[in-house]
C-alpha cells in the first residue's frame, strides 16, 4: 500500500522542527531550519510523488528501484534526492525511514547555533551551556643540566 498525501503530511509534521509550505505549482514542501528535507507533488493520479534527501550510499541503492528514480532537478544536479512515484517502490514503512534520515541529513546540514534553537541537538545545547574549563598554565619542561 502506498503512502497518500494526508499520511506524509502528517508524518513529516510529527518530525522535530518541522515547517510546511504549499509551492512550486502545488506541492507539499516540508523544511526544516528552513531547508527542504522532502516534497510531495506534481501527480495528478492515485500515487504521491515523495521526493526526499539521502546518504550517497542510499542514493545508489535506490536509484535503480523500480519505483523509484533520481528525483527530477535536483538530482540533475548532482544532489542526491531520490524520489518515489510508483509501485512497487517502498513500503511506507520504508518510506517513513527515509523521510526521517532526509530530515536529519539537513538538519545536520544546519549551523550548530540554528540545530541548538530549533532543539535539534540537544548534545551540543548541553555543552554550550557548561562552563569552560580554565586553561592550566603550560607545563615548563626540566631545566638541563
Amino acid at each position: 500500500m502506498a503512502m497518500t498525501y494526508k499520511e506524509f503530511n502528517r508524518f513529516c509534521r510529527s518530525l522535530r522542527a518541522t515547517t510546511h509550505v504549499v509551492q512550486w505549482g502545488g506541492a507539499h514542501v516540508w523544511k526544516v531550519g528552513g531547508k527542504v528535507f522532502a516534497i510531495g507533488g506534481w501527480d495528478q493520479g492515485e500515487d504521491a510523488h515523495i521526493t526526499f534527501k539521502v546518504s550517497e550510499l542510499s542514493y545508489e541503492l535506490l536509484k535503480d528501484r523500480r519505483g523509484l528514480r533520481p528525483a527530477p532537478y535536483l538530482a540533475s544536479r548532482g544532489l542526491k534526492w531520490i524520489q518515489h512515484y510508483a509501485k512497487p517502490g517502498l513500503a511506507v514503512r520504508d518510506l517513513k525511514a527515509y523521510l526521517r534520515q532526509s530530515h536529519a541529513l539537513v538538519a545536520q546540514g544546519l549551523s550548530k547555533k540554528k540545530q541548538i534553537a530549533l532543539g535539534l541537538n540537544e548534545g551540543a545545547a548541553i555543552r554550550q551551556r557548561r562552563k569552560p574549563k580554565e586553561a592550566k598554565a603550560p607545563r615548563t619542561p626540566p631545566a638541563l643540566s
